[in-house]
């Protein structure tokens, strides 16, 4: 086989992670793991640069002794990033059809730690379609290390309808 024959033979369209699927094809009930993450104490400095939040809660193991925690907590904002779809296959899954990100709610249920170990997971649990668009709402859950949920909420994400063949 030449160069010039393995250049043709290879589609990067066909490059894709997981095969695609449209919007009619989603289910009520379909699951996405998003990556398992133990939190150091990087974690904790880099979402201090990233949000400016500089309450010693967050960052000063002293502070929260003397309130009786047992270490700086991590944001809620931080432990909701890691939600973020885009960690796992649903993006790749449903390619170009991703319109928006347009919604978000979270209930913050157990304090987070460094040495803490998240196992965020998003699952459908409602598909509305619309004219030309589809409403995807997902539950968030964060659980730890130990099996306690730490966060449950809801993203809705937007998609575009195939379109309708026409025959012709």
């Amino acid at each position: 086989m030449t160069g010039e024959d393995r250049k043709v033979s290879f589609d990067p369209a066909s490059h894709a992670m997981v095969p695609q699927k449209t919007f009619l094809e989603l289910r009520v009930g379909d699951t996405y793991a998003l990556p398992s993450r133990t939190l150091g104490d990087g974690n904790f400095t880099a979402f201090q640069a990233l949000s400016l939040d500089n309450h010693p809660i967050h960052y000063d193991a002293e502070y929260c002794r003397a309130k009786g925690l047992k270490a700086p907590l991590a944001h809620g904002l931080q432990v909701l990033a890691f939600t973020a779809a885009g960690a796992g296959l649903f993006p790749h899954e449903i390619g170009d059809a991703l319109m928006g990100f347009v919604e978000v709610r979270a209930k913050f249920l157990k304090g987070v730690y460094p040495g803490d170990t998240l196992y965020p997971r998003l699952t459908i649990t409602e598909l509305k379609p619309q004219r030309t668009t589809g409403l995807v709402t997902m539950r968030a859950s964060v659980h730890n290390q130990d099996g306690e949920c730490v966060l449950e909420g809801e993203h809705v994400y937007l998609l575009k309808l195939p379109s309708k063949s026409v025959e012709g």
